[in-house]
């Protein structure tokens, strides 16, 4: 059972997910909230798989509640995926640095939407192609953090491999296809390469890959 918490300042929004959710067998929402305050709470009390945070709440918004989440170790099995009612836009990639998993918006199809929340609870990144390619315009524009790069000289030359085809948005099965290896092996290098690079989930991964110029822009 796929346990879901709903944190957003629209009632209307919440019952529609609520709704949808509700209706699988493999889903429950155990709690919902108002704002990012009372969603941390709720939080620690329910320890929920996945957490559908709107980025635009009161109190504690979407992304200060993410980075507390991915900050508190017993919350560390909780995957965040922002909700946004404007697509990519100037807070997804804060969100994304500061812990989500992903990213959703609002007038998602249903099928779409319940198909995210089952892949965030793998803890799969929610991040499309089309994503990945702001993402990598972000960064062209960007100078990169100097913090950047800490961990880089850890990985093997297999470890490095499978982060860069991460980056570029393989699955595992698609990965050890590329790599001549099992999808074990191959998740077995990516979570690996997580540890060393203090990456909570493979959607930090991503932007820790082009942030840190291990995958070039031009090479995606």
């Amino acid at each position: 059972m796929i346990r879901v918490l709903l944190v957003d300042d629209q009632p209307l929004l919440r019952s529609g997910f609520r709704a949808l959710l509700d209706v699988e067998d493999d889903i429950e929402v155990v709690a919902e909230a108002a704002d990012g305050l009372e969603g941390l709470a709720l939080a620690r009390e329910h320890l929920p798989d996945v957490a559908l945070l709107d980025i635009q709440m009161p109190v504690v918004n979407g992304i200060e509640a993410t980075r507390r989440i991915a900050a508190d170790p017993a919350l560390a099995a909780v995957h965040v995926v922002i909700l946004t009612n404007y697509g990519f836009d100037e807070y997804v990639v804060d969100a994304l640095r500061a812990g989500a998993a992903g990213f959703l918006v609002k007038d998602i199809v249903p099928e779409d939407f319940l198909h995210a929340v089952r892949v965030a609870a793998r803890g799969d990144a929610l991040l499309a192609p089309s994503i990945t390619r702001k993402l990598i315009n972000r960064y062209v524009t960007q100078p990169l953090p100097a913090s950047c790069g800490t961990g880089l000289d850890e990985l093997t030359s297999r470890e490095r491999e499978a982060v860069v085809l991460v980056a570029r948005g393989l699955s595992n099965d698609q990965i050890a296809d590329h790599m001549v290896i099992s999808p074990l092996t191959a998740k077995t290098h990516i979570n690996r390469a997580m540890n060393k690079l203090h990456a909570r989930d493979r959607a930090q991964l991503v932007v820790l890959a082009y942030e840190s110029g291990l995958v070039a822009p031009r090479n995606s």
